[in-house]
């Protein structure tokens, strides 16, 4: 037969220790959650574990809304592939583990967990919406000491359990959340949900929700209206005896991507339940919660970038166009080493927020970083993944179009982030917000951004940033302008700090030094891209 001129199946990797930039930044952590990686990098990279992101994203989840003699079931179906997944996602801890008291990863909780779900970003997202909410949700249960010690041992549990019985009940549990309301959006103040309280210490709620994921957890966090203002609240799924706790799902959202994740429409009917936090500071209680999500958006973008360029690369080492292989070619070369400096600066920036996360409770700059920073990566990062997504998919051609492949699934998947946990008009507010009511914090941050810096580049891109600043005090709408500058100011910092050598160069060069850029490719001959490309994605089929 003659020859194909196909790439083979886009699997047998492994996406931990066949990615060196995901080492790098990793590379503090011990030896024993190194390997749990190398484990967790062989699972995401086996064609089952792949087939599973395509099963469960194929075949969508279902809402039972009643069963055959009319009564109310309120439930979800999903695919066995949703479950595996699931599965798989509560035994690496991913829903859990920075709220581990006994671990190997004292210190470093929120980089190695970072870790983890950055490999599993590549394997499916949908499944990733429970699991990232869980884990954000023990920040807000913290505000309510009796809830915090009834619900966080069945949270610590490594064992997924989607039976329909009471939380207690249940070997493993995972909580949903419910900010968003028809009338209001990401304006949680104009919310109309309203909360009463009864005489045994209960809230009686009523309202609804227009975004709740997802259906299936046991418990909810929420957002309601008290007579002292918006409180927070949780929700049990369903009471102590298993009977139905007044949540009516009313349909599931036709998405255009994460279809196997199921986010709902839902009315609360009586529903009964308990106040966390102060009365009226309900949104400052969810803060904490927020800002996790916000860290999980920007990660799970990067690793999804990641993986998303990796087939390309790996497509272009086997497919020849023109008599030459793809990847030998100078303009493809260019296309995809560009590609690469964004991936290795989007994913830097996103594992010096985790560092920052395990740092801050001790180091008052670390803190600032986190207050400040977590707005502008998420802005920056989830913004950068459809276009780049795109020109993966672009590099398989017609191959990269089809449903049949991986890369149209993760296009679809790719616009989400940016829209999750507060649209990017919705981070330039909060970074706004954190300069007029913290000022400190920006001169914080561009500190330890100086330090990390070459001290030829530092000074001039700081004194960028300070006049940017001062810009948006009396120009609101050119945030985006000063939102992007600290990014990539951000990003270069961290590069050199790694020791990024050719990447970081181009990188500083080509984003803070270049010209406007609307496309990939535009590097020119000072700049080696065939070692930025083959240094970033070694050949793991030759290893």
């Amino acid at each position: 037969m003659p020859e194909m001129n196909q790439s083979p199946d886009f699997s047998g990797f492994n996406a931990y220790s066949d990615d060196p930039f995901l080492k790098l930044v990793t590379f503090t952590l011990n030896s024993g959650v190194k390997e749990s990686l190398g484990k967790i990098g062989n699972w995401a990279g086996r064609a089952e574990t792949l087939k599973l992101g395509k099963l469960a994203n194929e075949f969508e989840p279902q809402l039972l809304e009643q069963d055959a003699k009319g009564n109310r079931l309120d439930q979800v179906e999903f695919h066995p592939a949703w479950h595996a997944l699931m599965r798989k996602g509560v035994e690496h801890g991913l829903h859990n583990s920075i709220w581990q008291e006994e671990t190997s990863e004292r210190g470093v909780k929120n980089l190695a967990r970072a870790a983890r779900v950055y490999i599993t970003s590549g394997v499916e997202m949908g499944h990733l919406c429970p699991l990232i909410m869980t884990n954000a949700s023990v920040a807000v249960l913290k505000h309510n000491a009796k809830l915090y010690d009834a619900w966080l041992p069945k949270i610590l549990t490594n064992k997924y359990d989607p039976s329909q019985r009471a939380f207690s009940r249940k070997a493993g549990v995972s909580l949903g959340m419910g900010m968003t309301e028809r009338q209001g959006g990401s304006d949680v103040r104009t919310n109309e949900t309203v909360a009463v309280s009864m005489d045994d210490g209960q809230w009686r709620i009523n309202g609804q929700k227009w975004f709740m994921s997802a259906p299936m957890c046991d418990g909810f966090v929420v957002l309601a209206q008290t007579v002292e203002g918006i409180g927070a609240f949780l929700i049990p799924r369903l009471q102590e005896d298993g009977s139905a706790n007044g949540l009516e799902f009313q349909r599931l959202k036709d998405k255009l991507g994460n279809r196997s994740n199921a986010s709902s429409e839902v009315e609360f009917k009586d529903c009964m339940g308990q106040m966390i936090g102060k009365p009226g500071q309900g949104i400052r209680t969810m803060m904490d919660m927020v800002s996790l999500t916000r860290l999980d958006c920007a990660v799970s973008s990067a690793g999804l970038m990641r993986t998303c360029l990796a087939e390309a690369v790996d497509h272009c080492r086997y497919r020849k166009v023109f008599g030459e292989y793809l990847i030998d070619q100078p303009v493809m070369q260019r296309v995809l080493s560009d590609m690469a400096i964004d991936v290795a600066a989007a994913t830097a920036l996103c594992f010096r927020l985790a560092k920052a996360f395990d740092r801050a409770p001790a180091n008052p700059t670390e803190a600032a970083y986190v207050r400040l920073m977590t707005s502008v990566i998420k802005y920056w990062v989830c913004k950068m993944a459809p276009m780049l997504v795109y020109e993966t998919m672009e590099c398989l051609g017609g191959n990269g179009y089809v449903e049949t492949g991986n890369l149209a699934r993760h296009y679809r998947e790719a616009p989400l982030n940016a829209i999750w946990e507060g649209s990017g008009n919705v981070m330039c507010l909060d970074l706004l917000r954190i300069l007029k009511t913290q000022p400190e914090t920006l001169g914080l941050v561009l500190e330890s951004l100086k330090r990390d810096m070459n001290e030829d580049h530092a000074s001039k891109l700081i004194e960028v940033i300070h006049s940017a600043s001062g810009m948006v005090e009396d120009d609101p709408g050119s945030a985006r302008i000063l939102i992007e500058q600290i990014a990539y100011t951000a990003a270069a910092a961290e590069l050199q700090r790694l020791g990024a050598g050719e990447v970081a160069g181009a990188f500083l060069e080509t984003r803070l030094g270049g010209l406007w850029r609307n496309t990939y490719g535009m590097l020119d001959n000072r700049h080696d891209c065939n070692a930025i490309l083959h240094s970033s994605f070694p050949d793991f089929r030759s290893a």
